[in-house]
């Protein structure tokens, strides 16, 4: 299968001066049909570490995983981080997380129930939001997408973030956009060109976040429109990009 032609530019190479923020899942993870599945290559990990400390500790990565996921998949790290797209945020080891919902338990329990009727299809409980995939179950989609619709009734102060082969139900006035500013607030980000990395939908706020505060976004991928203003390929790509940052003087 041919590689698509991406509509987008190169990014440049990786500058000591930006603050670099990183989405995970199809961004610098290749996409799996069960998100606990995903792979974590050392290599990357030690890339990450060493790009962290070039950066003065400006490196964070932006996720709509939670923050204990994220330390796991790449321990022994624990970079500054975004969960839950912003519902969860760690800087200088302070950590704030968004309150659970008691109606959440039953909309869990009755997805889960709807998601038995297509194998692999799955409905993931993140503590504050629940995501509905269909990644292995495409049948599914329709389904969930109208079970996610009729369960915002019950989660006033919700609402519907689609994805990727996803839907999530989420709380209101948080997202990827708001947390990347928040950060930039405060050091080692703040004053340094921002730059967002991501591939989904979800990332489209901190395209246009990053670039009200003179950075830019990177695309992975070639969905659009988009208000990234560069693109690489694919996971593979990003990671070979964040490689030769290395040599970034």
């Amino acid at each position: 299968m041919s590689t698509p032609t991406l509509s987008l530019p190169a990014p440049p190479a990786v500058s000591s001066e930006w603050a670099l923020f990183l989405d995970v899942d199809g961004t610098l993870l290749d996409f799996a049909d069960v998100p606990g599945d995903v792979a974590v290559d050392p290599g990357l990990i030690d890339v990450l570490a060493v790009l962290h400390g070039r950066l003065d500790g400006a490196l964070a990565l932006v996720s709509g995983r939670r923050l204990a996921q994220l330390d796991e998949l790449f321990a022994p790290l624990k970079l500054p981080a975004v969960g839950l797209h912003g519902l969860e945020r760690r800087e200088d080891g302070h950590q704030e997380r968004h309150p659970r919902p008691v109606a959440l338990d039953q909309a869990v329990a009755w997805g889960r129930a709807l998601a038995q009727r297509y194998p692999g299809a799955r409905v993931e409980d993140k503590g504050t939001t629940i995501a509905l995939h269909w990644r292995a179950a495409p049948d599914a989609e329709d389904l969930l997408r109208q079970y996610a619709d009729s369960i915002l009734i019950e989660l006033p102060g919700y609402h519907l973030q689609h994805g990727n082969m996803v839907v999530e139900l989420r709380p209101d006035g948080a997202h990827k956009g708001s947390a990347v500013v928040d950060l930039l607030a405060h050091p080692p980000f703040h004053g340094r060109r921002p730059v967002f990395v991501g591939d989904d939908l979800t990332d489209e706020h901190a395209f246009h976040a990053v670039c009200s505060h003179a950075g830019f976004g990177v695309l992975v991928g070639s969905r659009q429109p988009s208000a990234a203003r560069y693109a690489l390929h694919d996971p593979a790509a990003v990671r070979a990009w964040l490689e030769e940052g290395l040599d970034l003087a």
